[in-house]
């Protein structure tokens, strides 16, 4: 038997075994889920079913204007649970649990009926509740009604009490005053008739002049003008016996009439102070009425709120004497009949409130019936569902355990026996493979002649092992073949970093050519004049026909050739002095410590030949007293390439001169130099190629490829610094170099390359 069958076979078992397991665990874990979400849909049964009573609660104990929201969303948690429970009902797996939801579901349709006729009675309720607030509202408008007509009555009370009092005050002191008269009449006529003469009882006479005085202003206080001059006459004339006589007649007479009309003032004052008394007792009574009110209305409402009938009932009696209270009082009987009808409607509406709230208690208390009996049948639906999931997932638990026991034995014998059909020839070949490898010239392996899969590897791995010495002898040539080639590579790279230090030397000596033949040129042309000058000189001097102004000509031309002279010469012992230090540095590979500004500075006046053709200018931003000690040679052939890549290919059109700037910076232990231009830059697809050997854009131009590619391995290699390429089209080249003060003794095998964009040479 082929191998493929035996592993099969070995597999097939389990498999058999697992499917069957599969088939009667997802039978069980179907019923398992069914009954759990039976169980939920009890649980979530439950949940509307109590929030609902929570609601009705609400709803009980909210005001009128917000009863209508709360009773919409008690209707909808009864909806969903009433829905749940025909669920339940279609899903039960037993007869009893159908029985136990449908009995659920009557007992729930009861609640919500119930609560339809409570929410019709709370309605009914709540308008009589308004009505007894607007006649309440009414008997306290009436009270105070009444109150004011009472207040404004005792008002004129008071004013006419007190016009009285003043009268009878006035009368009082008329009486006085008659008395006070009379008394002095007599005492007058006493006098004379004892001293005999009229000359006597002066002093009486002067007390009834002020007697008669006091009398006229206390009978025009009470309206008598004409007893108040007939006073002032009879006290004012000359009392004789018939005077004094008409006196004590007049005043006698008067007397008594006052005193008549003092007496019945009394008599008013006395009934009008009882009738303010009692005006007084109903004004109070009055008030207490609206008191009366207004208490008994806020704690009916109390009662009302608190759903206590027997309290609401007792307030029929109270109101009861409050309407006899009011038929009592002595007001206006049109206000007292609207009272009183006001009272009786009051107390008519506070009993129909009364059975209302009593009808509303007794349907609480079915209502609460109904749903703890709802909530014990949801919490038992749940019981149920919950026992019958554990009974599937123990019975599904238990029937894994048994099918993996079973399987696994079954398995693991089928597996035995395979096993060992299968290992014993593989441990043959496992020998002869290591025999075969400690010696490949050994005898090939055994078992190639077998039919199944272990033959197929035998012959397979025999062939292997041959096409691997086959291919080992080809690698050996192959490598052999790469390091001579790898060897003819350095000695290229290293021919062409010498050729583009020749090439440069070559440009350096071009320079030097063109930067110094110009002050010599001027310095030969000076002297050749001087020497001129000299020789007319001396054939003035030999033939005796010197001048002063001559010699002082000459003495001039003299002088200015000198200093021209030595300025130019000055000039270009300057420019070889410059061009011997660049020169030596690039000629040589060896390190040195030198200051990087003065360096540049010469480095750059070495390339201006290179410039001055196209109209070109190179800056330089340098700050001094940036010190390196690195290799000046190979710096100065990075920088001189950047400069002609930047004239090559960036200024290529020759439109225009372009501006070349060379920027220095260092900080800590590394020191950056950047070269960019204002060129045409670099197109986006060449950015990532720009170090690539051989890669340029200007090859009809005689560019070979190679100058980035040397200033990348310059920069990375000798100087163990980095390269970066900045650059968009029409915007110019920014090349970044970064290298250490001072490089370590070791070069560096090369950076990571960071292909960011330049010119290629």
């Amino acid at each position: 038997m082929r191998v493929g069958r035996k592993i099969a076979l070995v597999g097939g078992v389990p498999i058999l075994v697992a499917a069957a397991i599969a088939a009667a665990g997802w039978f069980l874990l179907a019923q398992g889920e069914r009954a759990r979400a039976g169980a939920l849909l009890a649980a979530r049964v439950y949940h509307d079913l109590t929030l609902a009573r929570s609601v009705r609660d609400d709803f009980v104990a909210a005001r009128a204007d917000a009863r209508a929201a709360i009773e919409k969303r008690f209707f909808d948690l009864t909806d969903k649970a009433g829905s749940g429970l025909e669920t339940l009902q279609k899903q039960a797996r037993s007869r009893g649990q159908a029985e136990r939801a449908a009995a659920a579901r009557q007992s729930l349709d009861r609640y919500v009926a119930r609560m339809r006729d409570f929410s019709a009675v709370a309605r009914e309720n709540d308008g009589l509740i308004a009505e007894m607030g607007q006649r309440a509202g009414r008997l306290t408008d009436l009270a105070e009604q009444a109150r004011r007509r009472q207040q404004a009555s005792n008002v004129d009370l008071a004013w006419t009490l007190t016009g009285k009092v003043n009268r009878l005050r006035a009368t009082r002191d008329a009486v006085t005053g008659l008395n006070a008269v009379l008394a002095g009449a007599w005492q007058l006529a006493l006098a004379r008739e004892r001293g005999g003469s009229p000359e006597a009882g002066r002093a009486e006479r002067t007390r009834l002049d002020h007697a008669g005085r006091d009398l006229a202003a206390a009978l025009r206080a009470t309206s008598r003008e004409t007893e108040a001059a007939e006073a002032e006459r009879l006290t004012a004339a000359d009392t004789s016996l018939d005077a004094g006589d008409r006196l004590t007649e007049w005043g006698e007479r008067l007397l008594k009439i006052v005193a008549s009309e003092q007496r019945t003032l009394d008599d008013e004052v006395a009934q009008l102070l009882a009738y303010a008394g009692e005006a007084n007792a109903t004004e109070q009574a009055t008030q207490n009425i609206g008191v009366t009110t207004l208490k008994l209305g806020q704690r009916t409402a109390e009662a009302l709120t608190r759903r206590d009938a027997e309290a609401a009932s007792a307030m029929l009696g109270e109101g009861e004497r409050l309407s006899a209270s009011a038929s009592a009082l002595p007001i206006s009987p049109l206000i007292q009949s609207e009272m009183i009808e006001a009272i009786d409607g009051w107390r008519a509406r506070l009993a129909t409130t009364v059975d209302g709230l009593t009808r509303q208690n007794a349907m609480i208390a079915e209502m609460d019936g109904l749903a703890a009996g709802l909530s014990e049948a949801a919490r038992a639906l749940n019981d149920d569902a919950v026992e019958e999931a554990d009974r599937f997932g123990t019975f599904l638990g238990q029937l894994l355990l048994a099918g993996a026991a079973a399987g696994l034995l079954l398995g693991a014998l089928v597996a035995l026996a395979v096993a060992r059909s299968i290992l014993v020839p593989l441990r043959q070949l496992q020998g002869d493979m290591i025999a075969l490898a400690a010696d490949p010239k050994a005898e090939g392996l055994s078992g190639t002649q077998r039919t199944d899969e272990l033959g197929d590897i035998a012959r397979a791995t025999n062939f292997f092992v041959t096409e691997i010495g086959r291919r080992e002898r080809a690698l050996r040539r192959a490598k052999d073949q790469a390091d001579h080639a790898l060897h003819d590579l350095h000695q290229a790279q290293d021919d062409l970093i010498r050729a583009e230090k020749l090439a440069s030397l070559g440009q350096l000596v071009a320079g030097v050519a063109h930067e110094i033949n110009t002050p010599l040129g001027i310095a030969l042309t000076t002297a050749t004049l001087v020497r001129d000058e000299t020789r007319a000189f001396q054939g003035l001097v030999a033939a005796g026909t010197l001048s002063r102004s001559r010699l002082t000509h000459f003495v001039d031309r003299v002088g200015e050739g000198t200093q021209l002279l030595c300025a130019n010469l000055t000039r270009a012992a300057d420019l070889v002095h410059g061009f011997k230090q660049v020169a030596v540095d690039r000629a040589s590979d060896e390190r040195r410590r030198f200051d990087l500004d003065v360096w540049l500075g010469e480095l750059l006046a070495s390339l201006q030949p290179m410039l001055r053709k196209g109209g070109h200018r190179i800056e330089r931003d340098a700050p001094s007293g940036i010190v390196v000690d690195t290799y000046p040679g190979v710096l100065a052939q990075v920088v001189t390439n950047l400069v002609a890549n930047a004239v090559v290919h960036g200024f290529a059109g020759g439109e225009r001169p372009g501006t070349i700037t060379v920027r220095a910076s260092g900080t800590g232990p590394l020191v950056r130099l950047e070269v960019s231009d204002d060129g045409s830059g670099i197109a986006p697809e060449h950015l990532g190629r720009i170090f690539d050997p051989f890669f340029t854009t200007a090859r009809s131009h005689g560019s070979t490829g190679l100058g980035m590619h040397i200033v990348h391995n310059l920069v990375t290699a000798r100087l163990q610094g980095r390269i970066a390429v900045e650059s968009e089209p029409g915007r110019g080249t920014l090349v970044r170099l970064e290298f250490p003060r001072a490089p370590g003794d070791a070069e560096r095998p090369g950076a990571a390359r960071r292909p960011a964009g330049a010119q290629a040479s």
